[in-house]
């Protein structure tokens, strides 16, 4: 389903991630492949932008990162972002230049593309954010089936498997998720969409859309 691929859903000029992203057709592809390209783009950073702390733990000097902050490798932090107090990175996270990480927010598998806001009391795992992607507060993606199965997409064109058991959400460029949100594995949100604040979202959101609720879901005018 071409609503679905990489390209439909993201600009690539807009993250450090382009080339992993780039070789493949659907995002959630590259979820298994995060830390191994992390670990392989960070010994190529530039020193005078970047610096090493930890293991495989590189952060832009222009970055700014709060004391009680815990940041654990594989991740890239990228130029201007900002690590908020308490933020907690489990790795395997790409951290976009500009992008806002906040209070008590947690981090794992995750590519955040520039200027992603997850600022107040989000998780995000096994997901990835498009540029300028806004999680209101509480908002979080879950990212494993009740059941433990593999996770599916459901779209209006059927169910695509996707061979993952952990998968939280894919979210396009532009996306507005409501305050107190949960995106149920397998979401896939088109760009320029608004979600409504206390939803519970499955499946593919088309983009440009406003969804209000299960069933309930307009275009934008």
């Amino acid at each position: 389903m071409k609503e679905l691929t990489v390209k439909e859903l993201y600009n690539l000029d807009e993250t450090i991630a382009r080339e992993l992203l780039e070789g493949a057709e659907y995002p959630w592809e590259v979820l298994p492949k995060i830390s191994e390209f992390i670990v392989k783009l960070g010994s190529t950073l530039p020193e005078e932008e970047y610096e090493k702390r930890g293991e495989n733990v590189w952060i832009a000097k222009s970055a700014k990162v709060a004391p009680s902050a815990y940041i654990n490798g594989p991740a890239i932090i990228g130029k201007d972002a900002e690590i908020r107090h308490c933020a907690f990175i489990r790795g395997n996270a790409i951290v976009g230049e500009g992008a806002v990480v906040g209070n008590s927010t947690e981090l794992k598998n995750v590519i955040l593309f520039n200027k992603v806001q997850v600022p107040h009391y989000n998780y995000v795992g096994d997901s990835i954010l498009g540029y300028k992607a806004h999680m209101g507060a509480g908002s979080i993606t879950s990212n494993v089936k009740s059941d433990k199965t593999l996770a599916t997409i459901s779209t209006p064109e059927g169910k695509i498997e996707t061979g993952l058991k952990k998968f939280g959400a894919m979210i396009g460029d532009n996306v507005e998720v409501g305050c107190g949100s949960v995106l149920n594995p397998g979401c896939v949100i088109g760009k320029e969409t608004n979600i409504y604040p206390l939803s519970m979202v499955r499946g593919y959101v088309e983009a440009g859309s406003i969804y209000k609720k299960q069933g309930e879901v307009v275009k934008k005018h």
